[in-house]
């Protein structure tokens, strides 16, 4: 399964406007609004939280990665933003956030949810990307990023 596939480009916003960390994944939850693989918005905004409150998905290098699985979706779905000032967001490595990767996933679907968090984690890693990202505009160029990023290290069909 390709990040392409699950990330749309309405789902992404190069200008968030929160500044908390539930504010942050209340607009990205928002984000994906009105999508048909969303069953209940509500069930995956609790999941969520619910999952960010265990520990926090902030990995470090600027980058976070809020996720669940929960019934409230049909299918994998993701949405992403960036903030132009970092907030924090209890990172791993205690500094602020400014990359946000939001990936739901169905209840039973754990194996394609764990090979999507790694994917995107090892795509993280990489400065050049990070850095891509962050001097985006839109969220097409955000999009065709992840698409370009994909398929230099990933090869899937």
């Amino acid at each position: 399964m390709k990040i392409s596939n699950i990330l749309r480009p309405e789902h992404i916003t190069a200008k968030l406007k929160a500044d908390s960390k539930e504010e942050i994944i209340d607009e990205l939850v928002d984000l994906l609004r009105g999508d048909d693989r969303v069953v209940d918005l509500e069930l995956v905004r609790e999941s969520v939280k619910e999952r960010e409150n265990i520990m926090s998905t902030g990995v470090g290098l600027g980058f976070a990665i809020p996720h669940s699985k929960t019934n409230g979706v049909n299918s994998i779905i993701a949405a992403f933003g960036k903030k132009e000032e970092p907030v924090d967001f209890d990172s791993l490595d205690g500094k602020p956030v400014n990359l946000f990767f939001l990936l739901v996933g169905k209840e039973n679907m754990v194996g394609p949810h764990i090979k999507l968090l790694s994917r995107i984690s090892r795509m993280m890693n990489h400065e050049e990307f990070r850095d891509a990202l962050r001097d985006a505009k839109s969220s097409d160029e955000i999009y065709n990023i992840f698409v370009e990023e994909e398929n230099k290290y990933f090869h899937l069909s």
